[in-house]
């Protein structure tokens, strides 16, 4: 049976693959979706907002049928919750997403082509020598305390956040181009115009950013970066906050939930001119663990959930007879991985960052190619995903239009994994157990984050699967945030489990892991002060292929150099790819105006969602 389950999910990837494929020659060829049998709406169907002018000011009028307004949804998050509401300081992604809520960007993404898509600004213009991007803002709409949202809070953000290097610096740190920051100026009240240095394919996509309202941030900007690195924390008043998004936040519980509510500004309206959203309500409870988060929403504790694998066949059979729906989004966007530890320098005061023993073992190619044949994906996903997934091979996700498909996938093969560390010296003695060509027992350490039970699942068998080869592996899940401390600060890990979101349209928002200066660029990880120091050749030629990436136009020409990035990392073996879920979507039946997307999920519309019938 999971076989049956498996080769039918493995044509529904190839089908995504496919249709991503498409949306590169035409974005208006919209992706394939399976639906739920009991709502009759695909993705396809989603009628795209317009802008119209009534009274003088450029609304954003939904197309969605018109519905009631009032009552709440209910999400989840895993983990300890955020660790502040500032877009610009968000280092995770539970802070990045409920930070996000509040504040709109110029554009966003559309969820069937996967083209930009009005926001704040109400159109866009590139010149024909592709330097100059001309944004004409939406005029009369406010910020949630009135004031108006203006061509100044779009440059005071760039220009006095962004590229002055204010919290969290990766989005500047991606858009350098041959060492230059694009630059940003005021046409006039409601125009904008960035440059660029060159052409450069990606920045239309990281105008998506979140706009702050300059007269709330200012104050804290004077203040300087140590002010603003608490500024908007988690401490914060909800009534301080002054947003642009659909949603406020109305009231912050640590570790029980986060409440928004609706903001009476919000920009978008519906056919019979009514502000939007419908919702009063937007909840996120913090429920720690997976485990928990199923059990809540058994209880009807909370409205939407991400299945794992092995949930699906149940909930599959329970669907026809429940108050849900159930939705296929395809492969998901993003990756998960197996890393270890590259680090051979020395921090300042003359100690190694990881044990020199172990720094050899880990810097051996033979050694790391041995742990990719061991791991036995596939087994992974019939055993932890329950055949819904498929593995994965490379830093792409499966549904990337970037996928390099000659990267050939292999299986699990112990022989083959013994036969690379003999030609490296290890050995094995009468018990089994590994040892280095020095007489070293190769023991290490295997962490990931607490609470996340598909990780862990996926430790537990990456440690069975490795101590066939007779290593030693104490696999130690430990809380998210001290996780992240190691990977990015102390540098104090040998291997660890983690995943990372992405886009399956714009490689370049991986910039930052790849390039070897990158702050999260964790296998090597480098302090700012050390910039490129002791960079390995084959993380030289992983700069030039992101930065030559970036400074192509046409798609056909950045292909090669993504394929090849692809092909470094298949080859070098920093990252250890391990496989990807297929996203399993329950939502309670009764919100409607869904239109699930592999793109956006399946509240990308928030604002349109309603409690119907």
């Amino acid at each position: 049976m999971i076989r049956r389950v498996f080769r039918a999910l493995l044509v529904i990837i190839i089908i995504g693959v496919l249709c991503k494929a498409c949306l590169v020659k035409d974005v208006q060829n919209p992706e394939t979706h399976i639906k739920s049998s009991k709502n009759n709406l695909l993705a396809t169907d989603y009628p795209t907002p317009t802008t119209v002018n009534i009274n003088g000011i450029d609304y954003l009028q939904s197309q969605a049928p018109i519905g009631k307004f009032g009552g709440e949804i209910i999400f989840s998050t895993i983990g300890e919750g955020p660790k502040t509401f500032n877009p610009f300081n968000s280092k995770d992604n539970t802070s990045s997403t409920l930070s996000a809520i509040m504040y709109d960007g110029l554009l966003s993404t559309h969820p069937i082509t996967g083209q930009p898509s009005p926001k704040l600004a109400k159109s866009y213009t590139i010149s024909p020598d592709g330097k100059t991007y001309t944004f004409k803002l939406r005029k009369g709409i406010k910020w949630s305390d009135g004031k108006p949202i203006t061509a100044d809070d779009v440059v005071f953000t760039w220009r006095d956040i962004i590229f002055a290097g204010f919290g969290d610096t990766s989005l500047r740190d991606s858009i350098y181009i041959d060492g230059k920051l694009p630059t940003v100026r005021k046409i006039d009240n409601y125009t904008v115009e960035f440059k660029t240095a060159k052409p450069y394919a990606p920045f239309i996509r990281v105008l998506g950013a979140s706009i702050a309202p300059k007269h709330i941030f200012m104050p804290a900007i004077k203040k300087g970066p140590k002010y603003f690195d608490s500024f908007l924390s988690t401490t914060t008043k909800p009534e301080d906050f002054v947003v642009s998004g659909a949603f406020k936040l109305k009231e912050y519980v640590p570790a029980q939930r986060v409440v928004y509510e609706r903001n009476p500004n919000y920009y978008e309206i519906n056919t019979n001119n009514e502000s939007l959203p419908y919702l009063d309500k937007l909840i996120y409870l913090i429920v720690g663990d997976l485990n928990n988060e199923v059990l809540k929403f058994e209880a009807k504790e909370i409205d939407v959930i991400t299945l794992q694998g092995s949930k699906v066949a149940r909930y599959k059979s329970l669907e026809p007879h429940s108050d849900f729906d159930l939705y296929n989004l395809g492969p998901n966007t993003g990756t998960m991985y197996l890393s270890v530890n590259l680090n051979d320098r020395k921090n300042d005061k003359g100690k190694y960052y990881v044990d020199p023993i172990k720094q050899k073992w880990f810097q051996d190619l033979n050694f790391r190619t041995a742990i990719d044949y061991t791991i036995d994906r596939r087994n992974m996903v019939f055993n932890i995903a329950n055949g819904i997934g498929a593995p994965l091979h490379t830093p792409e996700s499966l549904n990337s239009i970037y996928l390099n498909k000659e990267l050939k996938a292999f299986e699990k093969d112990t022989q083959k994994a013994k036969e690379y560390l003999y030609k490296s010296g290890f050995y094995t003695d009468k018990k089994g157990h590994l040892y280095d060509k020095d007489n070293n027992r190769v023991e290490f350490d295997l962490f990931t984050n607490a609470g996340n039970t598909e990780r862990e699942a996926i430790g537990v068998m990456v440690k069975q699967d490795l101590e066939e080869l007779g290593m030693k592996v104490n696999f130690k899940p430990i809380e998210f945030n001290s996780l992240v401390n190691k990977l990015v600060s102390t540098f104090d890990w040998d291997m660890v489990i983690m995943g990372l979101t992405g886009s399956p349209l714009e490689p370049n928002g991986g910039k930052n892991v790849w390039m070897s200066n990158g702050r999260l660029h964790m296998f090597n990880m480098r302090t700012p002060q050390e910039g490129k120091l002791n960079i390995l050749s084959w993380e030289k030629e992983l700069d030039e292929m992101f930065e030559k990436g970036a400074l192509a136009t046409k798609f056909e020409d950045r292909k090669k150099y993504y394929d090849r990035y692809q092909e470094i990392i298949y080859e070098q073996r920093p990252m250890i790819y391990i496989y990807s879920p297929v996203i399993i979507v329950a939502i309670r039946d009764k919100f409607k105006n869904i239109y699930p997307s592999s793109l956006g999920g399946i509240t990308h519309n928030i604002e349109e969602i309603y409690i119907g019938e």
